[in-house]
């Protein structure tokens, strides 16, 4: 029987430190934010806050490492994994979730599996 292997996006976007974006972000591949961005990230790949990066915005990808600060709602499709010098104030939306000893997090989690069938987050309850 054939197995069907869905291909990676081959990009990867690092975005440095020193580096201030005010707008959004809209990727097929991977991003690196080790800058600052207020505004939304879209990216069908892997997002990596690093320890000096913070997004204050929406965040809509694949799968995430969190090291640094983020201020806005996540919404991950896989796997969110929030390191031990993370930061977040806002909302999860996630498949699975990884938690470090340390990380500081102030907001609500749902986690589903809704993902994985409609492609789209699910619809916050009231």
């Amino acid at each position: 029987m054939a197995k069907f292997i869905e291909n990676e996006p081959n990009s990867h976007n690092t975005i440095t430190v020193g580096t201030e974006i005010t707008g959004d972000i809209v990727s097929n591949g991977d991003i690196r934010l080790d800058g600052v961005l207020v505004g939304n990230v879209n990216a069908k790949g892997k997002l990596v806050v690093g320890e000096s990066g913070k997004v204050k915005g929406v965040i809509n990808c694949k799968n995430s490492d969190i090291y640094g600060i983020v201020e806005g709602k996540l919404n991950v499709t896989e796997l969110l994994a929030l390191k031990s010098t993370s930061q977040i104030i806002g909302d999860i939306v996630t498949n699975r979730l990884a938690i470090e000893p340390g990380c500081r997090f102030t907001g609500n989690c749902k986690m589903t599996d809704e993902y994985s069938q409609s492609g789209r987050p699910a619809e916050p309850e009231a």
